[in-house]
């Protein structure tokens, strides 16, 4: 990020701000869709942190800790809609009218597959996963971002991969149960 431009909007400049809003909305968005798993929260917590980005910006005191300070916003915005949320179980996925580009490794139903897995983790797993994995963000930006030590990130993170990974058996033995159990009927 553009520390010049970090610092003119601290002092109120709108466009400034608006170069930065445009430059970090996808990512936001992306990061807001990974962890809620709804487009439309997603979008509303994207344009909720860009709002308190904009109204706290004048009391960031290190301009060149920007981007962990803005995705600690973010992160902050997710968590409060999760919490409005009773179970993730009950919110349905919602189609978006963004433009997907396919990864050509997986199939459809390897994504589907994921999907129902990351819904079963926790919006914290699914945080530290996204900042991750999504944004590529480096481990001490990412203990920035959700205000946590170094260490904590790494065991976030490895927690994360657990539940995941189980939850992905979990969901696997089931469809196996259910394959047997209607070859059986």
């Amino acid at each position: 990020m553009d520390i010049d431009l970090v610092r003119r909007a601290q002092r109120g400049d709108e466009g400034a701000f608006a170069l930065i809003a445009d430059a970090v909305l996808d990512r936001f968005l992306g990061a807001a869709e990974r962890i809620l798993r709804d487009p439309q929260l997603a979008e509303d917590a994207t344009q909720q942190a860009l709002v308190n980005v904009w109204r706290s910006l004048p009391d960031l005191r290190e301009p060149e800790r920007f981007e962990a300070w803005a995705y600690r916003s973010l992160v902050r915005v997710c968590y409060a809609e999760s919490k409005k949320r009773r179970r993730y179980d009950e919110v349905p996925l919602q189609s978006t009218d963004r433009q997907v580009v396919p990864d050509s490794l997986m199939t459809l139903a390897e994504r589907d597959r994921i999907e129902r897995g990351l819904r079963r983790i926790s919006v914290e797993h699914r945080t530290v996963l996204a900042l991750h994995y999504y944004l590529d963000l480096p481990l001490d930006q990412i203990a920035g971002a959700i205000d946590v030590p170094l260490g904590t990130v790494k065991s976030r993170i490895h927690r994360a991969q657990q539940a995941l990974r189980s939850a992905l058996e979990a969901e696997a033995r089931w469809a196996e149960g259910q394959t047997s159990t209607g070859a059986a009927s």
